[in-house]
């Protein structure tokens, strides 16, 4: 059950949740083609907050991350690398990442990524 209309907008089963929208291939491919698709939870003024239900088949590719954003992983998994760094967050089910604004590197997904995010 999902409600996006009421003063506190909520999606019942956001980890199985199936009703996504076709977000399309994702931007700055390296290898492979990546594909999106995803719910839309709540998008304030400005675009901030945004927040809602992100679905990945695997790829990788380069990211720059434009506001601080929360991600918990629910599915899949995916390896960050942080570019001019050792960094490297490998995510998969119950891991919580904060990336703050500012972040860049690449994103390698190898298995189906499901991710519920909040950008601030």
């Amino acid at each position: 059950m999902t409600n996006l209309s009421s003063s506190a907008p909520h999606i019942h089963g956001a980890t199985t949740y199936d009703d996504l929208v076709d977000w399309g291939p994702q931007p700055d491919m390296t290898v492979g083609q990546s594909h999106s698709t995803g719910r839309l939870l709540h998008k304030g003024p400005d675009n901030s907050p945004e927040t809602g239900v992100w679905v990945c088949t695997p790829g990788t590719w380069r990211i720059s991350v434009p506001r601080d954003e929360f991600c918990h992983f629910v599915a899949g998994h995916v390896i960050y690398r942080r570019d001019g760094s050792d960094e490297v967050i490998e995510a998969g089910p119950g891991t919580c990442v904060l990336f703050p604004a500012g972040w860049e590197g690449t994103a390698e997904i190898t298995e189906t990524l499901r991710n519920i995010y909040m950008l601030v």
